[in-house]
């Protein structure tokens, strides 16, 4: 509802004053994990004051393993198996062997988890709307992704929003693309207010058929995107561009992946140092939590 900036990561006690005076705030919340700075649990003031309230972490993905998919700079998060990796001489980890393709990812998605992100979509009410559709990667989910979203929407009566697979994105765009697996990328599209639905998997060229199964209205794309320009020819936008449902939407946000990846690799030594320590806590935590260790042990 509401959006503090520069909220710093150490909360004190005046600070957690300072919130209750201007916003009434009842609780602070987060994630049962935990979050320690220099030895110092972040919560620690809200917890003496009483206002500390923990909720489940989702577990399997968290921003600090998304950070060292973006710090490996290679496609190995969705090549190699996950569970063999080695330290580098970096401090990164790095295949040991290659056995068959796997996502890196963690993350298990269910049909509850599914049905829980898809719980705030509106349905459909049987009233025959104008659907806009809107495609891409959407990978690492970001400011410039929910403005496009915003002016889409307002184009029509409901947003439908296509989600590429892993081998599509990587096959146009290389490298180590995409970031975050796609059942990682439709949850954090499900989770934008203008959003009406998902087409997972979506085709990489938008068809006839496409446009008459799914009663597409309008077909949109940002003057700005992640993916290359490419020749009118190869255009995966050709079909409703000829047939007049296209609109080309002038972006209101410039940043991109890309300019996310350079702030990243400006800090590149800092980043490894911090992922490193990051991603041993974490696990930690994991294994303790479910009793890991005891089970490998006994």
């Amino acid at each position: 509802d509401e959006i503090i900036p520069e909220s710093p990561y150490v909360m004190t006690e005046e600070y957690i004053q300072g919130l209750v005076k201007s916003h009434g705030i009842d609780y602070i919340v987060h994630g049962d994990d935990p979050c320690f700075v220099d030895g110092r649990d972040v919560f620690e003031s809200a917890k003496k004051a009483g206002m500390f309230k923990t909720i489940p972490r989702t577990e399997g993905i968290s921003t600090t393993d998304i950070v060292g998919r973006m710090l490996l700079l290679s496609s190995d998060h969705h090549t190699v198996i996950a569970d063999d990796l080695s330290p580098s001489s970096q401090g990164l980890p790095s295949p040991s062997r290659v056995d068959f393709i796997s996502q890196r990812s963690k993350f298990l998605v269910t049909s509850q988890l599914m049905r829980a992100f898809s719980a705030a979509l509106p349905g459909s009410s049987g009233v025959k709307r104008r659907i806009v559709y809107v495609d891409g990667a959407w990978d690492m989910f970001h400011a410039g992704h929910v403005a496009l979203l915003a002016q889409a929407r307002s184009l029509g009566d409901a947003l439908l929003v296509g989600v590429h697979s892993d081998q599509v994105v990587n096959q146009h765009r290389g490298s180590n693309h995409p970031i975050m697996a796609m059942h990682e990328r439709v949850l954090s599209v499900l989770g934008c207010r203008h959003v009406d639905d998902v087409l997972i998997d979506a085709p990489w060229e938008i068809t006839h058929e496409m446009v008459a199964t799914l009663n597409i209205s309008v077909v949109a794309r940002g003057t700005i995107r992640d993916q290359p320009e490419c020749s009118a020819n190869c255009d995966p936008h050709k079909v409703p561009i000829g047939m007049g449902i296209h609109v080309q939407l002038q972006s209101e946000s410039t940043l991109t992946l890309e300019e996310i990846l350079a702030r990243l690799n400006a800090r590149r030594q800092k980043m490894v140092m911090r992922y490193v320590e990051k991603n041993a806590s974490e696990s930690q935590w994991y294994r303790s939590k479910h009793g890991l260790d005891q089970h490998m042990g006994g």
